[in-house]
């Protein structure tokens, strides 16, 4: 890792992303696109080999949106996007990778030199398998991860840079590791909830910030709940429209389903200004002047807006805290601008929420921030600033209980733990002579593990043959800060250890991967 490295946070997000670096006076800035803009739609047209992202993808919605790929992020985790793109099936790490490829191609012409390595941002409310998926997407693009980070994170790390606190710590006296030590610094220590909104994710995270240290208390969220709902909800309520008076759906036609929804986001932003939105919908030469109310707006999608009150309500009682507890409430994510947010978290917390950073740009100079702390570590340099986090999913092992036979999840790791963490568990074997050990890792919350996340399996062979049942074997996991997984099985008293690979459901062999790698090399070229 080269020591003059940029460095480079990206917001990959579901319906914009942004990607911003630390200049030579230490501060964040978002790196404009090839089209002058600070956001690049994250949207993807495949045409054959011509591969376009960005603005061009957007427009491509309303004519071509069987080529079109969008809302990826969705799809992480899953093998394949929801619908194929130009007639093909792609896995969702390759459409990401294209859009990472096409912002670290546009930010290398400002940069002047190619961009190789960045932190790459994640909803905190992401399990395992998608924070995987997120690292193989930077693999095919070409980028060095440097770390995986939680979205709501790095907008802390932005703020605490933003509103002094980081600076505070650094020039404290510092002790003989080179970190900080917040002791000695006069910044009150401050507790800070952060309401992430954005296009497809919701997060609430509620951290400690001490001095120069971030300490993650406790987080939640919804990873099926953002702007897009909102967007689909104006939708419904125009195609319901559309149909009382020509007797048709438009949604039935993807291109016009495209035009409709392009439609129906406009409006939303022009009801975050404006008290009415008037726009068109027109299907099968037929077309219908649609009105909406910012009240009816609000009434459309009240219940998605108390989804996010309850999560914030789940967060603080993990956290053990009581509104009045908390002396920041920061919103970040584009759909925060909606104005029945703030009224949301106001009517919450008796406070309006603050609105002191860029609400579209925070999560990126956070990313940033840290890819700095990275490489300046790397380079011998002292530490700015340390982050504590916590997993937002339980993780655990599916063992069979010998009095019911019934399969289930035994829970190695709480949710909310504090990482890195480390924990071994004793299983025993079913049977006589039993030659290997099988280990499926879930995540949730359920006893039952049907009901929970199947993240992948471990599987020990070539055991002893004389082992008798009831061999005790050890299970370790080790999560590591950016909520990846290693696990190690040993069988006590037998020689036998080994750190296990994780054979995932849905996961990517090395050859796809370089595979996929060299395909957005062809269609992309740095």
């Amino acid at each position: 890792m080269a020591g003059s490295a940029p460095a480079i946070g990206i917001d990959l997000g579901t319906t914009f992303s942004a990607i911003a670096r630390i200049d030579e006076a230490g501060r964040a800035s978002t790196l404009v696109n090839r089209d002058g803009d600070l956001l690049t739609p994250s949207v993807v047209l495949i045409d054959g080999d011509d591969v376009v992202v960005g603005k061009e993808a957007l427009k491509a919605i309303s004519t071509e949106a069987d080529r079109v790929a969008d809302c990826v992020k969705r799809s992480v985790g899953l093998p394949f996007y929801e619908r194929t793109v130009d007639s093909r099936q792609y896995p969702p790490e390759v459409l990401q990778a294209v859009i990472l490829r096409q912002l670290v191609n546009d930010a290398s012409r400002l940069v002047g030199r190619a961009i190789e390595h960045a932190v790459i941002t994640v909803p905190a409310y992401f399990d395992e398998t998608r924070r995987k998926s997120t690292q193989d997407a930077g693999y095919i693009a070409g980028i060095q991860v440097l770390d995986i980070i939680n979205e709501p994170t790095a907008a802390a790390i932005a703020f605490g840079y933003q509103v002094g606190l980081v600076e505070a710590a650094a020039n404290a006296e510092q002790d003989g590791t080179g970190d900080a030590s917040p002791k000695e610094t006069s910044a009150p220590a401050q507790t800070v909830l952060v309401y992430d909104l954005g296009g497809g994710t919701f997060d609430v995270t509620i951290m400690r910030i001490e001095g120069n240290q971030f300490i993650t208390l406790a987080t939640d969220g919804d990873v099926e709940l953002g702007g897009r709902d909102f967007d689909t909800r104006i939708m419904e309520y125009a195609a319901k429209q559309f149909h009382a008076t020509h007797g048709r759906d438009p949604r039935e036609d993807s291109a016009a389903k495209g035009r409709l929804w392009r439609e129906c986001e406009e409006a939303k932003r022009t009801l975050s200004a404006r008290k009415e939105a008037v726009f068109v919908c027109e299907y099968g030469g037929q077309a219908l002047r649609i009105s909406i109310s910012r009240d009816k707006f609000y009434e459309l999608t009240a219940d998605l807006l108390d989804r996010t009150r309850f999560t914030v309500r789940q967060a603080l009682q993990a956290a053990k805290l009581e509104l009045d507890q908390v002396d920041r409430v920061l919103m970040v994510g584009g759909s925060t601008r909606i104005p029945a947010v703030a009224d949301v978290l106001t009517k919450q917390f008796g406070r309006a929420p603050e609105v002191c950073l860029a609400a579209d740009e925070a999560i990126a100079h956070g990313a940033a921030l840290r890819a700095k702390q990275i490489l300046d570590r790397a380079a011998g340099k002292p530490r700015s600033f340390s982050i504590r986090n916590v997993n937002s999913h339980s993780l655990g092992i599916v063992a069979t209980e010998r009095q019911t036979g019934h399969k289930r999840s035994a829970i190695l790791i709480p949710r909310n733990t504090p990482l890195p963490a480390k924990v071994k568990r004793t299983f025993k074997t079913a049977k006589d002579g039993q030659t290997s050990v099988l280990a499926p890792i879930v995540e949730g919350e359920s006893p039952s593990a049907e009901h929970c996340t199947p993240i992948g399996t471990c599987e020990i062979r070539d055991l002893p043959e004389d082992l008798p049942a009831g061999s005790p074997v050890e299970v370790a996991f080790r999560y590591a800060a950016n909520g990846r997984l290693d696990v190690t099985v040993e069988l006590p008293g037998t020689g036998v250890q080994a750190a296990q690979e994780i054979h995932r459901p849905n996961g990517r062999s090395q050859d796809e991967l370089d595979e996929w790698r060299a395909w957005v090399d062809q269609r992309m070229p740095r």
